[in-house]
Parts: C-alpha cells; structure tokens; sequence
C-alpha cells in the first residue's frame, strides 16, 4: 500500500521517477525499484515523503477507523466524538483529540 501511495503522489506532482534523483537523490533505477517491488528502509520512506511534500505517521491500531473517514471526508461528529470543549464544531478541526486516548 506505501508502494502505491508513493507512485501515486509522484504522479499526482507530474513527476517522473527520473526526477527523484534531484528531488531525494536516489536514481531512477533504485526509485523504480522501491516503487515497484521494493522494501524501504525507514529512513529512505521518510527520505521519499519529504521528497514528495508527503508525511509519516505512525497511527495506533484503534484510532486507524477515524483517521482514514478524515481522510476520505466522510468523518461526522457522531463517529468520532462531539464538540471541543471549548464549543468549536467538530467540522472545524476534524482531526481535534484523534490520537488522545479515549476516557
């Protein structure tokens, strides 16, 4: 799935996989290797992130559910929980107390 998002996102700035030695210095033969069938270091997906104006998160297991509906906007109020306490809604800062633990 990382492999996928990567190649993806490239696509999405218009970029080649030749454009990633001047953006992260990897060349066009190790990226399409990563990109394809590769098994990255984590110092080399953070490498590739910040080369694709992209981030890195380690998310646990029982928040996951809430942040992909952020992401696919289809979070609600009720499915992730109520207003701030101090009363700002919910649909102004989705990803508020997401990775708090629950009470």
């Amino acid at each position: 799935m990382i492999l996928e998002q990567l190649k993806t996102r490239r696509k999405e700035l218009g970029l080649l996989q030749k454009d990633m030695l001047l953006r992260v210095g990897i060349t066009r033969q190790q990226y399409n290797q990563l990109e394809n069938r590769g098994n990255p270091r984590l110092d080399t997906l953070a490498l590739l992130a910040k080369g694709l104006d992209m981030e890195l998160m380690l998310i646990p297991k029982e928040k996951l559910d809430a942040v992909r509906q952020i992401l696919e906007g289809g979070a609600t109020v009720t499915s992730i929980g109520e207003d701030n306490d101090d009363g700002t809604p919910l649909s102004d800062d989705p990803w508020r107390n997401i990775l708090e633990d629950e009470k």
